[in-house]
Parts: C-alpha cells; structure tokens; sequence
C-alpha cells in the first residue's frame, strides 16, 4: 500500500484501489483497508459467501455492527458516569446540609 500525491493506493482481497483522502488521514485510511482485507478474507475462508460484492457486504456489516456495539457501550459508559456524577452531588448536598444543622444546634 503505498502514499500517492492524491490519496492512498490499497490493495482490497488483491484489487488495487486508488482513494483520495487528506495528508494527515493515509495512515488511518491504510489501516482501514488492512482490517477490511482482513475480514473479507475470514469471511472468504469459511466458505459460506461466494463473490466479492458479497463477501464486501457481508464484512461492512459485521464491521458496522461491531462499531454500533461500541457505541452502545459508549453511551452506557457516559450514562453511567452522569449518574454517579448526579449521586456525588446528592451526597454532597446532604452532608452541607447535615453540617448545616449540626452546626444550629
């Protein structure tokens, strides 16, 4: 796979494909194209989908639901970190007010 002035030559199940992108994202881009390569050729091994169109499909949605996977559990994380945000902030509530009273006593 190598740098081209107007983008990024890969090599897909040995197909060469010429894709523009920016300077700063070819090694991303390169990196993209070898998991996907990866994971046609998985699927190509198993023997159940035939053709490249399909073998594509097949692994863009493996690729697609893995990633709204971890979103999901992304989201999850950031709902959990609020919660324990909002019970931090109940707790410290309660005991300014507790001093509170202690302290008109």
């Amino acid at each position: 796979m190598k740098a081209m002035n107007d983008g990024v030559k890969v090599s897909i199940m040995g197909r060469e494909y010429s894709v523009a992108c920016a300077d700063d994202q070819q090694a991303a881009l390169t990196q993209a194209a070898i998991h996907l390569d990866r994971r046609m050729r998985e699927i190509q091994k198993g023997g159940k989908v035939i053709g490249m169109e399909r073998c594509a499909i097949m692994a863009a949605l493996n690729i697609t639901h893995e990633l709204l996977e971890l979103k999901n559990i992304d989201n999850r994380s950031n709902d959990m970190e609020s919660r324990v945000r909002a019970l931090y902030e109940k707790i410290d509530l309660a005991m300014r007010d507790d001093e509170q009273k202690q302290l008109t006593l």
